[in-house]
């Protein structure tokens, strides 16, 4: 039912259809530009194999205490405005955004370039990495 109606909405209004199809690829796009490059798992632990790069997990704490990539700071999301000044001491490196599934770390990218931080983020987040089978420690 439902799908015949947006296709007889579609066929009706395809000038309107085409332009939001256009307008949601720019606005996808968009947000992963401003968000910055991420790194799948293999990526990232090459990495911090390398001695380049900090990783910067944004979770709450509760959720950091029941299992993080081991080395991995604690600044969560929500409080990364007032603590950004902690991370100074890490300019000249890297830093690897990691949160639960992505959902946080396009935007914590961007503020940390705004900063003057050079920024990444973990594809998919510490589930991505969990799914991986890679290791985690409390």
């Amino acid at each position: 039912m439902f799908l015949a109606q947006l296709t007889e909405f579609v066929s009706n209004h395809y000038i309107l259809s085409t332009l939001f199809v256009v307008l949601l690829a720019l606005l996808i796009a968009n947000e992963a530009r401003r968000g910055g490059r991420s790194l799948n798992c293999r990526e990232l632990t090459a990495q911090i194999n390398g001695g380049a790069a900090v990783l910067l997990d944004v979770r709450a704490h509760k959720e950091f205490s029941g299992g993080h990539i081991t080395g991995s700071l604690n600044i969560p999301f929500d409080k990364l405005d007032s603590r950004i000044a902690e991370l100074d001491k890490h300019k000249g490196k890297t830093l690897i955004v990691i949160d639960a599934m992505g959902q946080h770390a396009g935007s914590v990218c961007a503020k940390l370039k705004k900063a003057g931080f050079e920024a990444t983020r973990l594809s998919g987040g510490i589930a991505s990495w969990r799914g991986d089978n890679l290791p985690v420690v409390k």
